[in-house]
């Protein structure tokens, strides 16, 4: 399959740059994968689309403040975004700058504390940072909500709030699982009282998650690799669901990766680890009978696994669709619920 299989116009007005006024007042659009129907309603009639005894999977990574700006000690400016915290001293980073960086040198952070450049890893730099306070809580002063490329504004205090789920706990992530920053606690409450149950993965989500595929045979497409746990008590969440009739649904492509990383055996298990998992049209799903997911980029990986998901031509009917309707795109955008195709 070629790149341009996964390509689309998108008018730029239709990309989202603030989040609707009530996380649950988004639109939602269902597409049946097995008969490519697609029906236009609201993101808050969700449960009225569930059953008791169904199940949703979160993923409860929390987006960290990734961004800061700095300088050299030749006082050239630069940009780092922190990709993954290591430990409490070191994380592995994107770092931008007017002119090449060597390894060994320092840069000075937020006119604060101070990183080393210890090594090159592919595009990423390994940063030793020089503080006794541990990097999350450095990150949490200094930081900045790193919000997706395509949104044009600089954060502020709304995006703090708003780029977060409201059930995030596990610090680690530079971009939201975005799926679910529809729910309020209302809904999930909701949820709960109606006998639908809820369980939680984690997935930190890199920012190579708004990376388009660069190459024209997506075989040859390297994926980023990013960081999961699925626990046991959401391993026995599924089983029971499944054992009862329950229709499992992942919130968000992010917990829907987590699942399949975690079930590549051909059983599902508890553990945690990295994957690079890149699931393509072709691709067997092994845990997952439907996705609420939001509308991904053009040449994405996203796009990519929503299409072996629902169909490729359903995928792009749907978009077609979405677009002629105005629904609004990527991060903060609209929403969609979607049966598996097989």
């Amino acid at each position: 399959m070629r790149t341009t299989d996964f390509d689309f116009h998108l008018p730029e007005e239709l990309i989202a740059q603030f989040p609707a006024h009530e996380r649950n007042s988004s639109r939602l659009l269902r597409l049946n994968g097995k008969t490519g129907a697609l029906k236009d309603e609201l993101f808050k009639g969700l449960p009225q689309f569930l059953q008791p005894g169904d199940l949703l999977v979160f993923n409860d990574t929390r987006v960290i403040k990734a961004r800061l700006e700095g300088h050299k000690t030749t006082g050239g400016k630069i940009e780092v975004l922190i990709e993954r915290v290591l430990d409490n001293h070191n994380v592995l980073a994107h770092v931008r700058a007017s002119k090449a960086l060597k390894t060994g040198g320092r840069i000075a952070l937020a006119n604060a504390f101070e990183a080393e450049l210890v090594s090159r890893q592919g595009d990423l730099f390994l940063l030793h940072i020089h503080s006794q306070t541990p990097v999350l809580d450095l990150l949490e002063q200094y930081g900045t909500t790193p919000l997706p490329p395509y949104i044009a504004h600089d954060a502020n205090s709304v995006d703090e709030e708003r780029y977060q789920t409201v059930y995030a706990r596990t610090a680690g992530a530079v971009a939201a699982p975005t799926a679910g920053l529809h729910f309020d606690a209302a809904m999930l409450e909701l949820l709960k009282t109606q006998g639908i149950d809820l369980a939680y993965v984690t997935l930190h989500v890199g920012a190579g998650t708004f990376q388009p595929v660069r190459v024209d045979n997506i075989a040859e497409h390297k994926m980023h690799s990013e960081l999961y746990s699925v626990p046991d008590n959401t391993v026995a969440a599924i089983k029971v669901a499944q054992q009862r009739g329950g229709r499992v649904t992942a919130v968000g492509t992010t917990a829907l990766r987590a699942l399949e990383s975690a079930a590549q055996s051909g059983e599902l298990l508890a553990g945690h680890g990295e994957t690079s998992i890149f699931i393509t049209p072709g691709y067997r799903f092994k845990v997952v009978e439907r996705l609420l997911t939001n509308f991904h980029l053009p040449k994405s990986t996203l796009l990519m696994l929503i299409s072996a998901f629902a169909g490729m031509a359903n995928v792009r009917n749907a978009y077609e669709h979405a677009i002629a309707e105005r629904y609004r795109f990527f991060s903060y955008g609209d929403a969609m619920l979607i049966e598996r195709e097989q």
